[in-house]
């Protein structure tokens, strides 16, 4: 790629440096169950491009932030923001709307809406959901651009070389590869994402990239985990070590006219990532507000390199600070193959929704997602997996021990210390086995191991964390078969006791899994006769009456059936 190199000598910026903060300062919740603090979280998913409908990954992008920002708001955050919206300038969607014989702003109002449904009705419980075509967008835009061409690192070039419509994005030759196509013509694409590229000469606007280097380094030097998983650090630190070359800022008007003219000149039209990526400024009240700043982005691996490297040095640039961290994951296929329109295999996510319910496919998503490596949606897996846990494992137990032949009172039964004493030697009436001592011990770490893995944006671990101390429970009931203990008045006791651990398992199961299955988990804690307001995190102490302390639950009434917790799913042909 040919571009003009400034050659003018930047030293790293201490100042931004020192402002860093690691990543988990807004994402960590106190780990002291009677202390919990409050604090901060500003999470975002991308701004998803309107040139076409949804599909499945931006959705994965949505339930991953949503999951991560329920999560906060249990741990007791209390100024958290969750962003997410539609990035609606461009060439593509200039394009997209010519296509469609509409105006722009209609194109894109219409396209907007779709990804706003789909996050409705998927319980995307987003604080703010933000359009680039907003009044308080272009008014941040506007703002730090100039604030980044009065501080030198934008100046006016010529760029010549490579630019990928498809992608929004400028190209190297490094980047770049010849693949014959239909007709055995030769085309030039992008390594990375296939999309066919275009030669391109103009007079822009150019960014100060190449100066940008060091503090990048230093950036990630300091913030171990500012880009995540480590695999894409790795990828993150390798691509800026090879050197980066000035990136062009503007495209002219007269080529691109769907978007933020540039200030003092309509002859030039704002790149689309530069308004783009302030869409999280604008969401922090930028730049009358900048105290909830920065975020923690939520972004597919294709737009990693926007993100991780372009997004930061704008920021330091503008002297604020670079994002407290990249959450970086991988994309979907479809039964082992890339979705695409050719091979009819992609996956409309508003008919799985109403197929398996929002609970239903967030739970998948979330459970078969991982960062690190693509995910493979496959509709049959889908069943078998939300059968297998939230219909046998979960569903079940609830029914067991809420049934009126086990628990005519409906209560939250009594637990007996002598029959399951918190030390076996003291007492002579023991029934407990060793099996279900390690049973509370398992529920009782739960909480911790669960933190952990949401803290990570690792849900795939904590659900199965979730689901073997579910099923160890459910081995439990098995045990002591408490259907056989109902037809004993002397046996009451000892049903009472083991109906209590169940239901304190699913008490403490349930506020876990609030952020995954939000409905579901209503639904269950409902029917326990647990509060809206003892859902949190604070509420996660066990077992108290084993531990003999007051405030445990035994003898609450439990809440109305509110029918079957989930309803199996038989798979359409």
């Amino acid at each position: 790629m040919l571009a003009l190199i400034c050659q003018m000598k930047t030293a790293a910026s201490a100042k931004c440096v020192q402002k860093l903060h690691r990543v988990w300062k807004h994402f960590q919740p106190v780990r002291c169950l009677s202390n919990m603090q409050t604090n901060e979280s500003f999470l975002t998913t991308p701004i998803f491009y309107v040139n076409a409908v949804p599909h499945i990954g931006h959705l994965y992008s949505a339930v991953v932030g949503d999951a991560a920002h329920r999560w906060q708001c249990i741990c007791g955050a209390k100024q958290a923001i969750f962003s997410t919206g539609t990035d609606e300038h461009g060439l593509k969607v200039q394009q997209a709307a010519e296509a469609a014989k509409l105006p722009p702003l209609q194109f894109c109002n219409e396209v907007s809406q779709k990804f706003k449904y789909l996050f409705d009705a998927n319980d995307i419980a987003y604080t703010d959901y933000v359009r680039t075509t907003e009044d308080r967008h272009n008014r941040a835009v506007n703002h730090i651009w100039k604030k980044l061409y009065d501080g030198g690192y934008i100046y006016q070039g010529e760029y010549e070389g490579w630019y990928s419509t498809a992608d929004e994005a400028f190209l190297s030759n490094q980047e770049v590869h010849d693949v014959t196509v239909d007709g055995g013509n030769v085309q030039k694409v992008s390594i990375e994402t296939g999309n066919p590229v275009e030669w391109t000469s103009e007079k822009n606007y150019m960014f100060r990239l190449s100066q940008m280097g060091p503090q990048l380094l230093e950036w990630l030097h300091t913030n171990p985990e500012a880009v995540r998983p480590s695999k894409f650090y790795a990828i993150t630190k390798k691509y800026i070590e090879e050197g980066l070359q000035d990136l062009s800022v503007s495209r002219q008007r007269e080529r691109l006219k769907w978007g933020i003219p540039v200030p003092d000149d309509p002859s030039q039209t704002i790149y689309v990532w530069l308004d783009a990526l302030v869409n999280y400024l604008t969401v922090g009240g930028y730049p009358d507000k900048e105290h909830v700043w920065p975020a923690i982005h939520i972004v597919g691996k294709d737009i990693l390199r926007f993100h991780a490297i372009y997004w930061p040095s704008f920021l330091m640039a503008a002297g604020l600070q670079p994002p407290a961290s990249v959450i970086c994951h991988s994309h979907w296929t479809m039964n082992n193959y890339k979705m695409s329109k050719s091979r009819g295999n992609v996956v409309d996510p508003l008919d799985r929704t109403h197929r398996y319910t929002s609970d239903g496919l967030r739970y998948f998503l979330l459970r078969e997602g991982t960062l690190h490596s693509d995910g493979d949606y496959n509709d049959d897996r889908l069943v078998n997996t939300l059968n297998a846990d939230l219909g046998d494992t979960l569903g079940n137990l609830l029914s067991r021990v809420t049934a009126k032949s086990i628990n005519p009172q409906q209560v939250f039964p009594q637990f007996h210390s002598d029959l399951f004493p918190l030390q076996p030697s003291s007492s002579t009436v023991v029934r407990a086995l060793q099996e279900d001592y390690d049973l509370i011990e398992s529920v009782q770490k739960l909480p911790d191991i669960v933190n952990m893995h949401y803290r990570n944006f690792e849900f795939h671990k904590a659900l199965e964390a979730i689901m073997t101390c579910l099923r160890s429970t459910n081995g439990f009931v098995n045990r002591h078969q408490p259907w056989t203990l109902a037809k004993n008045p002397h046996e009451k006791p000892w049903l009472d006791t083991t109906n209590h651990v169940t239901m304190e398992t699913l008490r403490v199961c349930g506020i876990l899994l609030q952020p995954v299955i939000p409905k579901m988990a209503d639904k269950l804690l409902n029917r326990l006769g647990i509060g809206k307001d003892e859902r949190t995190w604070v509420y996660l102490e066990s077992f108290k009456t084993y531990h003999g302390k007051a405030g445990g639950y035994d003898g609450r009434p439990l809440g109305n059936s509110g029918g079957i917790l989930f309803k199996k799913i038989k798979q359409i042909d």
